[in-house]
């Protein structure tokens, strides 16, 4: 790739005649895994808003699950124009815009929370989810070309990790800021004295708003930060080497790419309709019998199990196949799903907690197989992988509704068949049978 023989910019202490990459290399990465963790714990944050506004609003999972289907949505309709505004403004600008849209997302929360209107929370997610869709288009491709491409999969899981150390946090955050008072039913709060209504309302609008607020000032803060940090330039490979000669279906049609598409759908809609549900999974009776608080801090392990996961993911990455280690992971999924869905008490808890270790290595693992050897339409590639990050949005809605109707735990068979998928992709459609001839 182009990125395996440019040299960056700006250093004094080269570790080899006119290859500065190197120097870079670890300050650039802690930059990037700042961002990476700002986007994981606001992407996990879903899973505390989906309980809370579901009681909130008394809605059926479906409905609860617009949370989710707004969100990921907004990447595959933003992606393509997020993909275009990074090949426009490059790797940099393009991080800081996606920081501030986010931003602007996040604040909107505090009047949607104060008008207590749904749409207005899906509409304030949309904005956010668009941010964080720019965010992944520029940061997934940066830190996977920021070295040799040999290591790219174990660069972008240990970035990843630092992702699952936001959405680890995000569940305790969430827990106690969000959930901690149990939501009245409009009976309970029509028993309330019209004074009582009043303050009750107010404190259930700031328990969003207030660290929403908070979310809006940090995101515009790293923003100004990484504006002013200079960070190598690798320009050669996004979309603005191309220059046009390729579109967007050349890279959809390369077979690798095709199937990572594929494995990024299935993979995000299979982690995010797990933790989607698992708040109201463990408080059923049969299986964990948990309050909303306790339970969120099951969630947190989840995702807990990932950052530890990716830890060792990278090493392990650095040393054995991507792609038989992700086939290996999946086949471990899916036997941990069959478990939960037919037990029941400590046996269920356990083994959906423990997807999450599972899950750490797939996202970035099916990534950088994706764009490997994708050269100048590596951007275009990123797009249509970021775009399949709808995943998330559609999954879980279908999950959703099969599970009111024949009850969350047996619909689980929906990540099951999701973790199927990904081990067709490790052990056969990641290999790359032919890319795209330069013109």
């Amino acid at each position: 790739m182009a990125t395996a023989s440019t040299p960056l910019p700006n250093s004094s202490n080269s570790t080899g005649a006119g290859d500065t990459r190197y120097t870079y290399f670890p300050l650039a990465l802690g930059v990037m895994s700042t961002i990476f963790f700002m986007w994981g714990f606001l992407t996990c944050l879903n899973d505390i808003l989906i309980p809370h506004l579901k009681a909130v609003f008394e809605l059926n999972y479906f409905q609860a699950l617009l949370i989710q289907f707004t969100f990921f949505g907004a990447y595959f309709i933003m992606g393509l124009p997020a993909g275009k505004l990074v090949a426009a403004l490059g790797y940099k600008k393009g991080i800081v815009a996606g920081l501030i849209i986010a931003g602007i997302g996040a604040a909107l929360f505090w009047p949607a929370a104060g008008m207590r209107v749904y749409p207005l929370f899906l509409g304030a997610l949309f904005i956010l989810a668009t941010g964080i869709t720019v965010l992944q288009v520029a940061a997934n491709p940066y830190v996977a070309l920021l070295g040799p491409e040999k290591t790219s999969s174990s660069r972008l899981t240990l970035a990843q990790a630092l992702n699952s150390f936001g959405t680890f946090l995000a569940p305790f955050f969430g827990g106690v800021l969000i959930l901690s008072n149990q939501v009245k039913s409009s009976d309970d709060i029509g028993k309330l004295s019209a004074a009582e209504q009043l303050s009750y309302r107010a404190t259930e609008a700031s328990a969003v708003q207030v660290p929403y607020i908070g979310l809006a000032v940090v995101l515009v803060a790293i923003a100004i930060g990484v504006y002013l940090f200079n960070l190598p330039k690798l320009e050669e490979t996004t979309e603005k080497a191309d220059e046009g000669h390729h579109s967007l279906m050349d890279a959809f049609k390369t077979p690798h790419v095709f199937f990572g598409v594929l494995g990024i759908f299935f993979y995000v809609g299979g982690e995010v309709s797990i933790g989607s549900f698992m708040i109201n999974y463990l408080q059923l009776p049969e299986i964990g019998n948990m309050t909303g608080e306790v339970a969120a801090s099951h969630v947190a392990f989840y995702w807990g199990g990932a950052m530890v996961g990716r830890f060792i993911g990278s090493a392990l990455l650095a040393k054995f196949s991507p792609r038989k280690l992700l086939a290996a992971f999946a086949v471990i999924n899916a036997l941990l799903v069959i478990t939960t869905m037919m037990t029941t008490g400590n046996v269920a808890v356990y083994s959906i907690v423990v997807i999450g270790l599972f899950n750490s290595i797939m996202f970035p693992t099916i990534f950088s197989l994706g764009i490997e050897g994708m050269g100048p339409l590596t951007g275009k590639a990123s797009s249509l992988l970021i775009m399949a990050i709808v995943g998330g949005a559609l999954i879980p809605l279908i999950q959703g509704a099969i599970a009111d109707k024949i009850g969350l735990q047996h619909a689980f068979f929906i990540p099951l068949i999701c973790y199927a998928y990904i081990v067709f992709y490790g052990l056969s459609g990641s290999k790359v049978r032919s890319v795209p001839v330069a013109r």
